[in-house]
């Protein structure tokens, strides 16, 4: 799958929850937030991102593109992720779990 800016990744998501159960998925998405997290501010702010992105094997990703990133998780408008908006974000970026979630409406 690509996403807008080029960048390719497999979602693997849909298989986590099956392994884990939508609870145990839940935990996996806090732990990826505490491993990004800026420990002093406690958001993911674009120097966090930019320290830790190796973790997720996506170094070669532009500034600008983690920027965009930024923005495009960015509810509140405070420039850096939360912990809600880090979530929803990785849930955004997953289609085969928003067709699933839309499925059961």
């Amino acid at each position: 799958m690509a996403s807008q800016n080029g960048v390719v990744f497999e979602d693997f998501f849909p298989a986590m929850v099956e392994k884990l159960g939508a609870e145990g998925f839940m935990k996996e998405l806090c732990n990826g937030f505490h491993l990004l997290v800026d420990g002093d501010k406690g958001v993911i702010t674009f120097e966090s991102l930019k320290r830790n992105w190796q973790l997720l094997g996506l170094q070669d990703m532009s500034n600008e593109e983690k920027i965009c990133m930024l923005r495009e998780g960015d509810l509140d408008g405070d420039g850096a992720l939360n912990e809600m908006e880090f979530c929803t974000l990785m849930l955004r970026l997953s289609p085969e779990l928003m067709n699933s979630s839309r499925n059961c409406w």
